[in-house]
C-alpha cells in the first residue's frame, strides 16, 4: 500500500513540474518587502495553479495521444495507410475514404470548431454539408457559379462561400440568408470565432471585416499589395495575415489602417502560410522551394525545410502538414525543440492535385481537397485527444449548442482587443510623455486667460484711487501679463525655427557637389 501510495505521488509530482512555470524567483536577496509579498503570493498562486491541472490530468483527462512509433531501423514515413488502416478499430478505419467528382473540382474545405461538420465547397458550384460521426450527408445545393472558398461561422449552422461576384451565407438546409455585396468578389475567408467576424481578401487586395451579428461593417482597409489568396488567422490574438507576391507577411487588425507587421519572408511569393495553435509559432512556404518555420515572439527563422508547399495547416498537437501537387508530408516536432522532421508521407492517385489541407479538431484525421473531390487520411497524434464540453463539444444537442451561442455572444470581444499582444488588455497603460500642444491649443488657452483677467473685479478703494480711467489701465497691465507668457513661447518658437533654416548649405547640397561649397576663411 505504501509503495503505491509513493509511485502516485511520485506521478504526481511529475505532472506538477510539467504544468510549473520554470523554476521559482528567488527571494531571499529583496530588500523591498513590499516587492518580496507580492513575489511570494504569485509563487503561491502558480504552484496551486500547477497542482490543480496536474489533478485535473490525472483524473479528468484519460485518454492519452496516440502516434506513430517505429522499431529498429524502421521509419514512420515509410508507413503506408494500408497498414496504418489495419491496425486500428473499425470506427478509425471509417474516416480513410476517398470522394471522386471530378467534373465538379478542385474542393476546399471547412470544418466546425468541434470537428463534427464538415462544409465542403466545388469550384463549379457544388456545396455540401457533411455530418463526419455518421458520415451523412445533411445537405447540397448547387448555385451554378465559382466558389472559392468555403468557411464556418460560430456554428454548424451557417457558413460563407465565396462565390464569383459576393460571398453569400447560407444555413445548414441550403437557404440562402444574406448577399455581402461590399466585400466584392472574395479569393479567401476566414472568420474569427471569438469576435464574431467575416475577414475576406478580395481580388483587389482589400480587406474588410464584418461583424455577423449586428450586419456592420468594422473595417475595410486597401493593403496596397497587390492580389492575394494567401490568407489565415492567428487563433491566439485574431490578427490575420496576409502572404504577398512581393514576398512580404503582413499582419492586420480591423481598426487599423496600416500593418502591425510587414515582414519580407521569402525572395519570391509567399504560396502558403499557417499558425501554430498556442499562436507563437508561424509556417510559412515560397515558390523557391523553401518553408520556414518563424517565431513570432521574436520575429526569427528558426528552421528553413527544403519543400514547396502549395498549402500549410497545423493540428492541434502541432503536427505540420504540408502539400504540393499529389504529394502530402506530414512534419513532426515531439521532443518540444521546435526542430521539425519528416513524420508520415501520402502520395494522391496520379494526377490528383492537392488544393487545400486540413487538420479535424479532436480526431487523427486530415482532410484533403484536391482536384478530383475530397479525401481523408488517418494521422495518429493529430488530434487533441481530450475535448473540454465548454469549448467544443462534438456531441453536444440542439439545446447545448443554443446555450453556448447564448454565452459566445455574451462573451464576443471587441475589434480593439485584436492586438499582437493580447495579455495587455486589461493592464494600465503607462504613463506617456506629455505631447506637445498644438497651435490652436494654445490660442485658446490665451483667450481662456485673457477672459479670466477681464472677468476679474477689482475691490472697491478711497476716493481718487477707484477712478474709471486707473482700473481700465491696470485691467489692460493684467491682460498683458496674461499674455505675456503665450507670446514669450511664441517668439522663443519661430527663433527655433529661424535657426534651423540656417543650415549649413554643405549639407543642402548633395555629397558631389559638396567639394564646390565655397569655404569660409579661417
Amino acid at each position: 500500500m505504501g509503495a503505491k501510495k509513493e509511485n502516485s505521488d511520485n506521478e504526481m509530482d511529475e505532472k506538477v513540474k510539467k504544468y510549473l512555470r520554470g523554476e521559482a524567483a528567488n527571494l531571499e536577496g529583496l530588500k523591498d518587502k513590499k516587492l518580496k509579498g507580492q513575489l511570494a503570493v504569485r509563487e503561491d498562486l502558480y504552484g496551486k495553479s500547477a497542482k490543480t491541472a496536474a489533478k485535473i490530468e490525472k483524473w479528468l483527462l484519460p485518454s492519452e495521444g496516440g502516434y506513430l512509433e517505429a522499431e529498429g531501423i524502421e521509419k514512420t514515413w515509410r508507413m503506408k495507410q494500408e497498414s496504418i488502416a489495419r491496425e486500428v478499430d473499425i470506427l478509425s478505419s471509417r474516416n480513410q475514404y476517398d470522394i471522386v467528382l471530378p467534373e465538379l473540382g478542385p474542393y476546399t474545405l471547412d470544418f466546425t470548431s468541434n470537428g463534427r461538420y464538415m462544409a465542403a465547397a466545388g469550384r463549379k458550384g457544388h456545396l455540401a454539408i457533411v455530418d463526419m460521426k455518421t458520415l451523412n450527408l445533411i445537405k447540397e445545393i448547387q448555385v451554378r457559379e465559382t466558389v472559392r472558398d468555403v468557411a464556418y461561422l460560430h456554428n454548424e449552422l451557417f457558413f460563407a462561400a465565396a462565390q464569383k461576384k459576393y460571398p453569400y451565407i447560407y444555413n445548414r438546409d441550403g437557404t440562402e440568408l444574406h448577399c455581402l455585396k461590399e466585400h466584392g468578389a472574395v479569393l479567401r475567408l476566414q472568420f474569427l470565432k471569438n469576435h464574431f467576424l467575416l475577414a475576406s481578401i478580395n481580388k483587389f487586395g482589400q480587406l474588410r471585416y464584418q461583424d455577423v451579428t449586428m450586419g456592420e461593417m468594422i473595417g475595410n482597409i486597401r493593403t496596397g499589395l497587390g492580389r492575394t489568396d494567401v490568407m489565415q488567422v492567428n487563433p491566439y490574438n485574431g490578427v490575420v495575415a496576409l502572404g504577398h507576391s512581393s514576398g512580404t507577411v503582413t499582419m492586420w487588425k480591423p481598426t487599423s489602417a496600416v500593418p502591425l507587421v510587414k515582414m519580407l519572408s521569402h525572395p519570391g511569393p509567399v504560396s502558403s502560410l499557417a499558425f501554430h495553435p498556442n499562436g507563437h509559432l508561424m509556417a510559412t512556404s515560397g515558390r523557391e522551394n523553401k518553408i520556414k518555420i518563424w517565431d513570432l515572439r521574436k520575429f526569427e527563422v528558426i528552421q528553413t525545410l527544403p519543400c514547396h508547399a502549395k498549402t500549410l495547416n497545423f493540428s492541434q498537437k502541432g503536427l505540420l502538414a504540408a502539400g504540393t501537387g499529389s504529394f502530402i508530408q506530414i512534419l513532426a516536432d515531439f521532443s518540444g525543440s521546435q526542430n521539425y522532421s519528416s513524420y508520415m508521407t501520402h502520395s494522391m492517385a496520379k494526377g490528383y492535385q492537392v488544393g487545400k489541407l486540413l487538420f479535424r479538431p479532436y480526431e487523427d484525421v486530415l482532410g484533403i481537397g484536391h482536384s478530383m473531390g475530397w479525401s481523408s487520411i488517418l494521422i495518429p497524434g493529430s488530434g487533441e485527444p481530450n475535448f473540454d464540453s465548454w469549448v467544443a463539444n462534438p456531441f453536444e444537442t440542439s439545446k447545448q449548442r443554443r446555450e453556448k451561442e447564448v454565452h459566445s455572444l455574451l462573451d464576443k470581444l471587441p475589434p480593439e482587443t485584436i492586438m499582437l499582444d493580447p495579455t495587455k488588455v486589461g493592464t494600465v497603460r503607462a504613463p506617456q510623455k506629455k505631447e506637445k500642444p498644438t497651435k490652436k491649443d494654445i490660442e485658446a488657452e490665451m483667450e481662456a486667460a485673457i477672459e479670466t483677467a477681464k472677468d476679474t473685479e477689482f475691490k472697491k478703494k478711497t476716493k481718487g484711487r477707484n477712478k474709471p480711467s486707473k482700473r481700465a489701465t491696470k485691467r489692460r497691465e493684467m491682460i498683458g501679463r496674461a499674455k505675456r507668457p503665450f507670446l514669450e513661447q511664441r517668439t522663443q518658437e519661430h527663433e527655433t525655427s529661424r535657426k534651423k533654416q540656417k543650415t549649413n548649405p554643405e549639407t543642402e547640397m548633395p555629397k558631389s557637389l559638396q567639394r564646390f561649397v565655397r569655404q569660409k576663411a579661417t
